[in-house]
């Protein structure tokens, strides 16, 4: 007697566009959601031109930390951690921690993170961060259900042949689409000025460090100077220039007849004050990315508690991200330990984040410890006393 296994089907959603209907004609083009070449180029020249936004991006990355898995069995745990701490990453890299931070930090930047679980006849062999100019997300036959379709040598498309093996996350997709924001979302008009205001800077102080003069020269009311006027103006042009020239610390002096004037160009005119300007542009941008200012090097004037605060909601901030990468270090962590034999029972454990909590419980034991003691050094001088 044979069983047939029978076909799943793909679940209906009733708010998809008719587009997407199986019949439909043009259901590949509505399926169609680009990962734009213009944003990421967009993106990763934020993060070269503005260094501030690449430190948020890349202490956000550090600050979520790393974690430790736990499993019923002993045995099983011990070599589970083993193979998340000794993986191999990318090319250079090893452990699972470190291909978390490039995927995270592509996540950030660019709203989407890919990556792939490269096995072999052993297992796993690797972890690998894929680069989002080879990938394309596109819908299957169903919204929820996305393929990850990889550039082939000619310029198309196809599936991946082993989707299962696909690690995929977005950051706050909007509803219908597949691919995430970008936290540098909003930032590109308030970077524009601000670069404005520091090129400018620039160039100011470029005027300002390589002095030009304005020489000028009046001729008197003598028929005989006006006549030689030119010969003059040459004279003082070439010993002008003849005393700017001189360097190696030597000093030259520079002599002249008649009614000479020389000036400073643009020494007249004042410079604009560009540091409230810059602060309220970087207080934008320090909003968007929810880093506090002091972790940054922004030294702002803030009290404890406000620093107590920021940091809160930095934690926060922080464990929305480990919340994005859990699955995927499920998907990690359930898949070795089904290729091993092992019952996919396991927990994830996070390393704790604000260090500033810690050090308040143990200065409270502390203070704890020390009531005890001297309310037991008098109890026991009470009772000396009484006997």
């Amino acid at each position: 007697m044979t069983f047939k296994r029978k076909r799943r089907d793909a679940p209906a959603v009733q708010t998809t566009p008719a587009g997407l209907e199986k019949g439909h004609p043009f259901a590949p083009l509505n399926r169609y959601a680009p990962l734009s070449r213009a944003e990421r180029t967009l993106y990763e020249t934020l993060r070269e031109a503005v260094p501030i936004i690449d430190a948020a991006i890349c202490k956000t990355v550090r600050l979520v930390g790393g974690f430790t898995v736990r499993c019923p069995n002993s045995q099983v745990e011990k070599e589970l951690n083993h193979f998340l701490t000794h993986v191999q990453a990318n090319a250079c890299g090893r452990g699972m921690e470190s291909f978390l931070s490039d995927y995270l930090e592509q996540l950030l930047t660019y709203g989407t993170a890919v990556g792939e679980m490269v096995t072999d006849r052993n297992g796993i062999r690797a972890l690998y961060n894929a680069p989002l100019a080879d990938i394309e997300l596109r819908a299957d036959r169903s919204p929820l259900d996305v393929a990850v379709c990889v550039r082939q040598s000619d310029g198309s498309f196809l599936p991946a042949p082993r989707p299962d093996l696909i690690l995929t996350s977005t950051l706050s997709p909007q509803p219908g689409r597949l691919y995430g924001e970008s936290v540098l979302k909003g930032l590109p008009f308030v970077t524009d000025i601000l670069l404005k205001i520091y090129h400018s800077i620039g160039l100011n102080w470029e005027r300002v460090g390589n002095l030009r003069f304005a020489v000028t020269y009046r001729p008197g009311s003598d028929p005989s100077e006006r006549a030689y006027a030119k010969e003059r103006a040459n004279a003082i042009a070439k010993e002008w220039s003849k005393a700017m020239q001189s360097g190696g610390g030597r000093v030259s002096d520079f002599v002249s007849v008649g009614d000479v004037d020389i000036k400073v160009i643009g020494a007249d005119n004042q410079v604009l004050n560009s540091e409230i300007p810059v602060r309220q542009l970087l207080e934008q941008i320090v909003a968007k990315l929810s880093i506090p200012p002091f972790l940054l090097g922004l030294s702002w004037s803030s009290t404890e508690r406000m620093s107590a605060q920021q940091a809160d909601i930095l934690t926060s901030e922080l464990g929305s991200y480990r919340r994005l990468l859990g699955p995927v270090i499920c998907k990690v962590c359930t898949l070795w330990l089904r290729l091993n034999g092992y019952p996919a029972e396991f927990e994830v454990v996070w390393n704790k984040i604000n260090l500033q909590d810690e050090v308040e419980m143990a200065n409270a034991r502390l203070l704890n410890a020390q009531a005890t003691q001297l309310e037991n050094q008098i109890r026991r001088e009470q009772d000396q006393a009484a006997v």
